[in-house]
């Protein structure tokens, strides 16, 4: 339960200490005083968001604290170990929030956190249902939480989690291999196609650097043909001509001179490298073709490796490293219809799974709704709605949460079909149909405190009187902290705490017991002019609750 929580320069409050006892608790206070404020500064410490119009003007920074008592919840005290944040005896939560304009920082247990660390921890800890609380109501997740609460056993909810998660998460592995795979056979469909491709140019994929040096020669061979025609018959005309005229003066010259016989066999050497040189030469003359038809071959060879060269955006010197690629992504790239197999098959199991558990939430969801519309029917007859009714809906879905969605539907003509309670009922009603749903809810739940901010709105008189002492049979089993302008419901409180606001605007609260209740109740009862009718009256009250 909630034992205390202080509050320090937190929007109206300078310094506020307020502890909480076990049963009913009630706090009134005329409007304006800052009741509010305590439950804006308890939002702050279970991990809402800052407003800075909450920090107090001239001052540092708030600072909010709440200490818990969780001895009696072992999955409290489970989350605070796992956290490494429990306390010695484990059976205190104390959660703590400082901010200023410029950071907030938040505490468990002295050990800094994360906003989301405070409402993990104290999420199961309490529950603070605001003026507009009806109004969550009209969702259908809210509806299905209540009707859970009430009647579910939790494991039970947690395995259909557990099992829709398990189905999700292999559907979409299933899902990821099929078209993994589907993406594997196009590319390998692809790839076999592009490979065909390349293997049909045979091995002028390995001679484009061949060809083209061919084909240049080839194109430039009418200019090499006159060019080197020419050389040749000139070199034809002085073997013939002047190096053998050359040459046979110098045999003829009758000297042993070691000079001359060097010139001699020098000339003669000419000679033969010259004639040797006219033989290449007239072999180089016979290499070109006689007409264009080579040439034509190879500029059609050519043109087919550019073709392909463009359509595969390789260059066509690099088509050959292109090929041992695609050929080496095709020999590797596994289409693993096994895997699709096996994940079909394993994704049919938790489907089935999923199915077995979700239908046995389902039975135990509709056992517990049958209880709860006859309980909430029995409780708005206790509110004043005598000719009211309540009855649970199922229309199957599949989510985490089971195999149906769960809609609350109210009569409250006899006259009139049932219909949601967005149809159905009115502002006022509708505030007492939720608080009758809520309050049957919590009498079920495990959650350790309940905070009702005003949630007497539209309803007085003896359904005030009904409202109190439902809250106080609720609060037999759950702490229950009541923000409230009923006298009748503050009359039954087991502790009551009065907001006022000082001369100087501040927030202050105070222990109310004795006179200073009957007088809080009797100003409740008569609004500014208390009256000894006014204070007979709430003795009167008080005495009927077994507090005065």
């Amino acid at each position: 339960m909630l034992k205390a929580l202080t509050i320090r320069n937190f929007a109206l409050v300078a310094e506020l200490d307020i502890e909480f006892g076990e049963g009913l608790t009630v706090i009134t206070g005329e409007s304006g005083a800052g009741k509010s404020i305590l439950l804006d500064a308890l939002s702050l410490v279970l991990g809402a968001r800052l407003r800075r119009s909450a920090l107090r003007p001239g001052t540092p920074g708030c600072d909010v604290s709440a200490e818990f008592d969780v001895g009696g919840y072992s999955h409290v005290r489970d989350a605070l170990a796992d956290l490494a944040v429990q306390t010695a005896d484990g059976a205190t939560c104390l959660v703590r929030r400082t901010a200023s304009e410029r950071r907030s920082r938040a505490f468990v247990n002295g050990v800094p956190g994360t906003l989301a660390t405070l409402q993990a921890v104290t999420e199961p800890l309490i529950d603070i249902h605001g003026q507009d609380e009806h109004r969550q109501l009209l969702k259908a997740d809210v509806q299905r939480r209540l009707l859970d609460e009430f009647g579910v056993d939790a494991a039970r909810l947690e395995a259909v989690a557990v099992s829709y998660r398990e189905r999700v998460d292999l559907q979409r592995q299933l899902d990821e291999t099929r078209r993994a795979v589907a993406q594997a056979r196009d590319r390998k469909i692809l790839l076999g196609y592009q490979i065909d491709e390349l293997t049909e140019l045979g091995d002028d994929i390995d001679r484009f650097d061949e060809l083209t040096e061919a084909h240049k020669r080839l194109s430039r061979a009418r200019e090499l043909i006159a060019s080197v025609g020419s050389a040749t018959q000139e070199l034809d005309e002085d073997l013939t001509g002047r190096v053998a005229r050359l040459l046979d003066l110098l045999e003829r010259t009758d000297d042993p001179h070691p000079r001359l016989r060097a010139a001699v066999d020098l000339g003669a050497s000419a000679h033969a490298h010259l004639a040797e040189a006219a033989v290449e030469l007239r072999g180089y003359l016979d290499s070109f073709p006689e007409d264009d038809s080579e040439l034509e071959g190879i500029d059609d060879t050519l043109a087919r490796l550019h073709d392909v060269a463009r359509k595969h955006r390789v260059r066509a010197a690099d088509m050959r490293q292109h090929f041992d690629e695609l050929k080496g992504e095709f020999d590797a790239l596994a289409v693993d219809e096994a895997r699709v197999e096996e994940l079909g098959e394993r994704a049919t199991a938790a489907q089935a799974r999923f199915r077995e558990v979700g239908e046995a939430l389902s039975d135990a969801r509709r056992k517990a709704g049958s209880a709860f519309a006859k309980a909430v029917t029995a409780t708005f007859a206790e509110l004043g709605l005598k000719d009211a009714s309540l009855m649970v809906e199922f229309r199957p879905t599949e989510s985490a949460a089971g195999l149906e969605t769960v809609e609350f539907r109210v009569v409250t003509n006899p006259r009139y079909p049932a219909g949601t309670l967005a149809d159905i009922a009115s502002g006022g009603e509708l505030a007492r149909i939720s608080l009758a749903i809520e309050v049957v809810a919590a009498e079920r739940s495990r959650l350790p405190c309940l905070i009702l901010d005003e949630a007497d709105i539209g309803v007085g008189g003896v359904a005030a009187d009904v409202l109190g002492r439902l809250l106080r049979r609720l609060s037999k089993s759950t702490q229950v902290i009541a923000i409230t302008h009923a006298p009748q419901i503050a009359a039954l409180g087991d502790a009551h705490l009065r907001v006022l606001k000082t001369s100087d605007q501040d927030t202050v609260i105070e222990v109310l017991g004795g006179a200073d209740r009957t007088e809080e109740l009797a100003r409740m009862l008569g609004g500014r002019k208390v009256t000894d009718a006014t204070r007979a009256y709430a003795q009167t009250l008080l005495a009927e609750a077994g507090g005065g």
